[in-house]
């Protein structure tokens, strides 16, 4: 076999290993959406009424701006599974072995973001279902609906190697659970609960060009049908970027970590 049949052969086993470990412990998988959940219900219902007729409607119309928003927020949260179990890994000694069987180096790393993107994505398919149940509906087509999945997968592998490369950096299981959260609460300062253009000027100058408020506009746009412009492909590029960052320090730490 060739080294890409190797690479790929050995990825695919540290996937189904990590896999595993989800089905084993659900609460980890699943503790993920429970936040975006929990916010959703809170500002639909606490504050819906008073900020949908700030918005020139009611609780439905910010039921229907609001969730955009939570699912983007909601990948983010994902990202904090990842960093612990890759924390938990380097800690506890088990990479140590890994390293003296004759499998391929990247494949542990790339096992554990594939295997927390599919994750990702069953926790965003929970949140969508819970709006669905308290009234969003979607003039999407199907075709805008494989965008807004593929725009989400997207953003889950870039966060997800940035989130990796955190419980690498991480010397315990709890710093690695906190550094993700600086990437999981920063839809908090886009536009994923009000527009950009209410806030402060200096609120609305960080909001406008931090990389969650054009990925936000994206999916709001393939899920209500309003104008996307140029956000989509600004979006696509900071996926790029955030995952090329993410993957070289995580290639880098890697292969200079030396044994816990």
């Amino acid at each position: 076999m060739s080294a890409l049949t190797y690479a790929v052969h050995d990825s695919m086993t540290m996937l189904r290993r990590n896999l595993r470990h989800a089905l084993r412990y659900p609460a980890v998988s699943l503790g993920a959406s429970m936040l975006p959940v929990l916010m959703l219900l809170l500002f639909v219902y606490a504050f819906g009424d008073s900020i949908g007729a700030g918005m020139g409607g009611g609780r439905d119309a910010y039921l229907e701006y609001l969730t955009p928003g939570i699912v983007v927020m909601g990948v983010a949260a994902g990202a904090m599974s990842t960093s612990i179990a890759v924390c938990s890994d380097m800690t506890e000694g088990i990479i140590n072995r890994f390293r003296t069987m004759n499998i391929t180096r990247s494949s542990f790393m790339t096992g554990h973001v594939i295997g927390s993107v599919i994750q990702t994505m069953v926790s965003v398919v929970l949140v969508v279902a819970v709006a669905l149940a308290l009234g969003f509906r979607s003039d999407a087509s199907p075709l805008e609906w494989l965008a807004a999945a593929g725009l989400l997968a997207a953003i889950a592998f870039a966060v997800t190697w940035l989130a990796a490369a955190f419980g690498l950096i991480s010397k315990t299981v709890e710093s690695a659970s906190n550094k993700p959260l600086l990437v999981q609460f920063l839809p908090f300062l886009g536009s994923a609960f009000v527009p950009a253009d209410s806030m402060s000027p200096g609120l609305r100058w960080f909001a406008e060009y931090q990389p969650f408020t054009p990925m936000t506009e994206t999916l709001r746009g393939l899920l209500s049908g309003s104008e996307i412009g140029a956000d989509g492909w600004i979006s696509l590029g900071w996926c790029a970027g955030i995952a090329l960052v993410g993957y070289v320090w995580c290639r880098s730490l890697f292969n200079s970590t030396t044994k816990r």
